[in-house]
């Protein structure tokens, strides 16, 4: 019995309430930290470096995993980990080590943009507007069927926007373009109103937890109705500041250009009221938007840099995939970075 205890006392670890390091976690369960790192990567699913810190549920999920008995110093850490019930910050949850930046090292970014809104009502000649330059053309009928990213400036402030396909077939990508963005330009015809992907692009935008700004389309028409489309979004609880809400909006014509310094105000704005910033001096991390083969290139993957810089020649991991970087290519196919931020 007295043995049986002895063993039990070895076994049991007490994780602080703070984060640890892999390296001193390693240090605490008495591995090695590639251990801990390997132990990571193939049985729980999270990329971390040995420097980078890791959360309590992630420690004691790692400790536990070695044969250790996690305890708080008062009871039994709880291994009964439900996916649910992880918190959405938890390593566990994302799959790599989360490191917090220090206040001091955070600069302003540029916002990341998501266009959305129903097949038609002019989301491609929106922003082909805004770039002042034909991206349609390549499209089968207009319809966009891809995830795009350029980067436009604003009165000397640069904006990253990505266009969704409208199209009821691609709601997965309208979703994943929600995901990665800070802001999403609802576009809605003034001759159409509000449709089904309208509605389904507004679903997407509060699931993320983005915030809306609506750029009323095709005010040109002899056939627009402003105040129908406003009327109809109050219908789906997306009241414009006008009417006494909270979104912004701005009435605009993308064939005739009329009031796109208008949106892109707004839309600054709004970047403004989320005070976006991220550190760009550390690795990189960020979001491959879409991925394809391009002859002559091989492997091209649309991405975006949420934190860190990233280099020509730096490794890369993106799910189960990893290589070097071997070039860096703005999005007008042309120029060549030697590095890319944030």
């Amino acid at each position: 019995m007295y043995k049986a205890e002895r063993a039990l006392e070895r076994r049991t670890v007490s994780l602080p309430d703070e984060p640890l390091t892999v390296g001193q976690l390693a240090e605490l369960i008495d591995q090695t930290p590639v251990s801990v790192i390997k132990f990571l990567m193939t049985d729980l699913g999270v990329m971390a470096a040995v420097s980078q810190s890791l959360d309590q549920a992630t420690c004691a999920a790692v400790a536990e995993g070695f044969g250790k008995v996690v305890s708080d110093g008062e009871e039994d850490y709880d291994d009964d980990y439900d996916d649910d019930e992880l918190d959405e910050d938890s390593a566990l949850a994302v799959g790599f080590a989360i490191d917090e930046d220090d206040p001091e090292d955070l600069l302003p970014r540029a916002p990341v943009v998501t266009i959305m809104g129903h097949v038609d009502h002019g989301k491609t000649s929106l922003l082909d507007a805004i770039r002042n330059t034909r991206v349609t053309a390549g499209e089968a009928g207009g319809i966009t069927q891809h995830i795009g990213a350029y980067q436009v400036e604003h009165n000397g402030s640069p904006i990253t926007f990505i266009d969704t396909p409208g199209h009821a077939a691609f709601t997965d990508m309208r979703e994943r373009g929600a995901n990665i963005t800070d802001i999403v330009i609802l576009v809605v015809a003034a001759d159409d109103g509000v449709k089904q992907q309208t509605a389904d692009s507004i679903a997407c935008a509060r699931q993320a937890g983005v915030p809306l700004v609506v750029a009323i389309n095709k005010c040109d028409l002899e056939t627009a109705d402003v105040g129908r489309v406003k009327a109809d979004l109050t219908g789906y609880d997306v009241l414009t500041e006008d009417l006494g809400g909270d979104v912004l909006h701005a009435e605009v014509s993308a064939k005739e250009g009329t009031n796109l310094d208008d949106l892109l105000s707004k839309v600054m704005l709004q970047a403004e009221l989320q005070d976006l910033k991220a550190n760009p001096n550390r690795d990189a991390t960020g979001v491959v938007v879409e991925a394809r083969v391009e002859k002559g290139l091989g492997t091209v993957a649309t991405t975006l840099i949420q934190k860190g810089t990233l280099k020509v020649g730096d490794a890369f991991v993106a799910g189960e995939t990893s290589g070097r970087v071997r070039a860096l290519i703005g999005d007008d196919g042309k120029t060549r970075f030697k590095e890319v931020g944030p």
